[in-house]
């Protein structure tokens, strides 16, 4: 065992083990280093990562390639998920470098942490023009005992060009009128018409652009936007990217058709694409995206919660040594555990063949296996086939039942079970955003439970918030990431429950982040805190990635909260961060649409509701029920009662004029100024209908 085992990191202890002596990132590895004039390999990724395993069995659990590395250097192993400040830091240089970036990252640093060399998947062995661990470790060796010049000039100049990075969010101006209009019509040029999706392969689910796309629709009334959006939605749903026999989605499809995915399952995926469906359905009610939420619900309660109530990260891509072993069928292995009509007509509807249904990545041949995946709706299966919609429902459904067991008894993959903050915040935005849309109090449970496990666990006794949880313990101090998310998912409990504890904590989580992590001089906010040891400088993220970036939440966040509590300051620092970052999003608005949801909010005419009643009233119940189906990112809702009325006039001070009577009131208010209320359904749906 080497310096790894104990760890908290299930992907460190995949390398508890490993002949190379790996430290965690730790102060006494620096010094080890300097005191021994050894450079640092740095090698990041995370515990379902497929080609972080594919180098750790060549490379790291070889005893040649180990002993080259202990000689050569001192060796740090960090779960990107575990210190996203780490690898933001290092992949920023790796793409400096290299123009692309991945996981395993590998750098080489000094002993003060400074990059001279970065790269992602190593072979052991050259290959071609890529350079393989047995030729590179003794050319970094030769190098650095024997011209350090050359080191010290790599070094100076990859500071430089990442210095350059840390400015470019000191803009103040304003985005540009027609950046939506650019956005949209950079997706539109991308879009997949006949598959889905945007570009060819591969491709990620990217939500922040299908729910961008809704809100364009709302907001304009643009076909496009909203074809684009529901059109991707119900063709990821079809596709291999979901797991038909167990729920869930994957990670992203190697190919265009959605079938091939990398399997790995991670837990801001389901989130972010709950959130999704939900919207998808809300705006359409096409039954097959609420029946993909309450699936990856009952995927996400089966194999994802913690007994605390909490969910974990994710479930590995591979098992047995094999990436997609527990997910994909032969075909005769359905004809043994199927009636003859169960398994003709599974394997018809879900397209499976003797040869297999896809093809090897590297060798480009027919497999043998299959991954279930449709080509059409059930519905248009039951039209073409002249059955019964709910017949042919439950008979597939039998069938999955039963081939999910048969799956069970295989040797699963990984289980990632550590508990992350910001993960978790944004899964509990989706829930709670579910549990009013589809007005189910079980979606809402869940939230309240992962709220319940943050502000017990997740919070140190003098008020920090922690990043991660598992085995018992929280650590490491929580990140923009943590502070956005989690604010975005006590917004939405507050929106779905109406509970004003939850906009209290909303509010005092706000201005910790505003301290801790704001930049006052241009604008937005940075990946650390400000007494945070960060190498090379504090950066600023605003790029959507896999999932929504801390400052496009961080936006979002401070136009609702402003909206919801009449604190002008909050919308001040959401207009600041579109303006530190308006030059950036102005010259690529598509990589940027969650940030532009905000401004697509700010330009169509946003109101705020406020509501007054008795609870358990029939009458107040049915506003709030038809007011749960309104974009909720964009009009923000306030329900007064005698039991909430003193923790609300303390949140929302301009609620105190608001009185309460038997009989509901409903208050239209716009940018604070409030119209006459309304007392019936009837009279807030007129009323809104000219808004």
């Amino acid at each position: 065992m080497n310096n790894l085992k104990n760890s908290k990191s299930p992907y460190l202890l995949q390398h508890a083990d490993n002949p190379v002596n790996w430290f965690s990132w730790c102060d006494e590895a620096f010094e080890k280093a300097a005191s021994e004039d050894k450079p640092i390999f740095l090698s990041i990724g995370y515990a379902t990562c497929h080609w972080c395993h594919v180098m750790a069995h060549e490379s790291f659990e070889d005893e040649k390639v180990a002993q080259l590395m202990n000689d050569a250097f001192i060796n740090i192993k960090v779960d990107r998920e575990e210190r996203p400040d780490i690898d933001n830091t290092y992949m920023t240089v790796c793409q400096m470098l290299t123009g692309r970036g991945g996981w395993p990252l590998t750098v080489i640093t000094t002993p003060e942490k400074e990059p001279f060399f970065a790269g992602t998947y190593l072979p052991k062995e050259s290959r071609g023009q890529q350079l393989g661990m047995t030729d590179m470790i003794p050319q970094i060796q030769k190098i650095w005992s024997d011209d350090r010049n050359r080191i010290i000039q790599s070094v100076n100049s990859i500071r430089e060009g990442f210095s350059k990075t840390l400015t470019l969010s000191s803009s103040s101006k304003s985005l540009p009128d027609n950046v939506i209009e650019k956005a949209q019509q950079a997706l539109k040029n991308r879009f997949d018409e006949n598959h889905g999706g945007f570009g060819s392969h591969p491709k990620f689910p990217s939500p922040h652009n299908l729910l961008f796309l809704i809100r364009h629709a709302e907001a304009t009334n643009n076909q496009d936007s909203r074809k684009m959006a529901l059109h991707t939605l119900r063709r990821m749903r079809l596709g291999g990217l979901w797991d038909h026999v167990g729920g869930g989605f994957h990670r992203y499809s190697t190919d265009a058709k959605w079938l091939l995915p990398h399997f790995e399952k991670m837990l801001y995926d389901q989130a972010t694409l709950l959130l999704s469906y939900s919207e998808g359905w809300r705006v359409s009610g096409d039954p097959i995206f609420k029946d993909t939420c309450y699936r990856i619900f009952d995927y996400l309660k089966s194999n994802m919660r913690s007994p605390e109530g909490a969910f974990y990260s994710a479930e590995d891509a591979d098992s047995e040594g094999e990436e997609g072993k527990f997910y994909v069928w032969e075909m005769e292995e359905i004809s043994e555990h199927l009636s003859e009509d169960q398994a003709e007509l599974f394997c018809e509807v879900y397209n499976i063949s003797g040869k297999g249904n896809f093809r090897d990545e590297a060798s480009g041949e027919y497999t043998g296996k299959n991954i279930p995946h449709l080509t059409q709706k059930i519905s248009a299966v039951a039209a073409d086939k002249q059955m019964n919609l709910s017949g042919l429902n439950e008979s597939l459904n039998e069938i999955l039942d039963t081939l999910y067991d048969v799956r069970k008894e295989r040797i699963p993959p990984l289980l990632d079970d550590k508990i992350l903050t910001d993960w978790n915040g944004l899964l509990m935005a989706a829930l709670a955003n579910a549990g009013a849309v589809f007005n189910d109090s079980a979606f809402t449970d869940a939230a309240l439970g992962i709220e319940s496990f943050i502000s017990s666990e997740m919070l140190t006794s003098d008020g920090r918030l922690l990043h991660r949880f598992r085995d018992g313990e929280a650590g490491i101090d929580a990140m923009a990431d943590d502070y956005a998310a989690l604010i975005w998912g006590l917004i939405e409990l507050y929106q779905t429950t109406y509970d004003p504890s939850f906009l209290k904590k909303a509010v005092h989580l706000q201005k910790q982040f505003s301290d801790q992590f704001g930049d006052k001089a241009n604008g937005g906010f940075y990946f650390t805190s400000s007494d945070s040891d960060t190498p090379m400088g504090r950066q600023k993220e605003i790029y959507d990635g896999a999932l929504p970036s801390s400052n496009s939440m961080a936006a979002i966040n401070g136009f609702r909260l402003s909206r919801l509590t009449g604190n002008p300051d909050f919308e001040d620092e959401s207009d600041q961060i579109l303006r530190a970052f308006s030059e950036v999003i102005g010259d690529n608005p598509s990589a940027y649409t969650f940030a532009l949801i905000t401004k697509l909010n700010l330009d169509h005419n946003p109101i705020e509701i406020a509501v007054t009643g008795d609870a358990e009233d029939g009458d107040t119940q049915a506003i709030l029920d038809y007011l749960s189906q309104l974009n909720r990112f964009q009009h923000s809702v306030l329900f007064k009662t005698d039991e909430t009325e003193k923790v609300l006039n303390g949140t929302s001070p301009f609620t105190k004029s608001f009185s309460l009577e038997k009989k509901p009131r409903v208050y239209i208010c716009r940018n604070f100024t409030c119209d006459a209320p309304v007392s019936t359904l009837s009279e807030l749906k007129m009323a809104l209908e000219k808004s």
